[in-house]
């Protein structure tokens, strides 16, 4: 269970997560969702505690986000920002062995090999294993970064738009394998989306930010409406059921 209670973020005089109370329950997918500037990703920043809290508390399984040793949060939560910075001659298979630093230190045991083929076998990656990230395209280096967070081997795992610059076809394949993630290795997944429709096809719980606070909170079908849609991006959205999900056709909108 990861618990917020009171987290505010501010820059100067500028308050960009105002006093943030939130649980969110071990399993599944929860979708962070809102507009530009809403404070998505500064909130799973401060959880994943890449940024420091100006007030509030979070808690991860008990353990205070703020005060717990690095290597023992680093065994229960990881993190996948939006921007990874990291020497395009590294292969796929040594950047996934980048995520079981926090148990091997460096120093590969036969478990840890174990891990890191079984996270690229996983997402797939076995043909472009020994490839550097230079000669992957978008949608493969995002998976060799999903498959680093998946060999860290954390129960909970937070995504920061990981969607971004991927087209269709593989914004729907990672977004189908991070699924996959949570529901064969029962892992929890807090992700930060900007389509709805991926939040209301994939996710088991929406959470709507707006101006630094969440606005709305709950399965797809209670968020992905109409009224929702108007009330947190200001735009007035037909809202139609498809497989039963409901599906925002904001890319109607002239």
């Amino acid at each position: 269970m990861i618990e917020l209670a009171g987290v505010t973020k501010r820059y100067g005089p500028n308050t960009v997560v105002d006093g943030v109370s939130l649980t969110i329950p071990g399993g599944g997918v929860t979708a962070l969702i809102g507009p530009n500037g809403a404070g998505k990703s500064t909130l799973l920043s401060m959880i994943g505690r890449l940024l420091p809290m100006d007030g509030g508390e979070i808690r991860v399984d008990g353990l205070d986000v703020s005060r717990t040793a690095s290597d023992v949060l680093a065994r229960k939560l990881s993190i996948l920002r939006q921007e990874n910075q990291v020497a395009v001659r590294l292969t796929v298979r040594e950047l996934v062995e980048f995520g079981r630093f926090p148990y091997s230190r460096g120093r590969l045991t036969a478990e840890d090999r174990t891990r890191v083929e079984e996270a690229i076998d996983f997402l797939e990656l076995a043909e472009f294993a020994a490839r550097p990230l230079n000669r992957l395209s978008g949608g493969q280096r995002q998976r060799a970064f999903i498959a680093m967070v998946l060999c860290q081997d954390t129960d909970y795992v937070l995504l920061d738009e990981p969607l971004n610059n991927l087209d269709m076809r593989h914004a729907s394949q990672t977004m189908g394998l991070i699924r996959r993630f949570a529901t064969e290795l029962n892992k929890t997944i807090v992700i930060v989306l900007h389509d709805v429709n991926f939040a209301s096809y994939h996710a088991d719980r929406v959470v709507a930010m707006k101006d630094g606070e969440i606005v709305a909170d709950g399965a797809p079908g209670e968020i992905i409406t109409a009224p929702w849609m108007a009330e947190i991006f200001d735009l007035e959205v037909p809202v139609h059921a498809y497989a039963d999900r409901p599906v925002a056709a904001y890319f109607a909108i002239g």
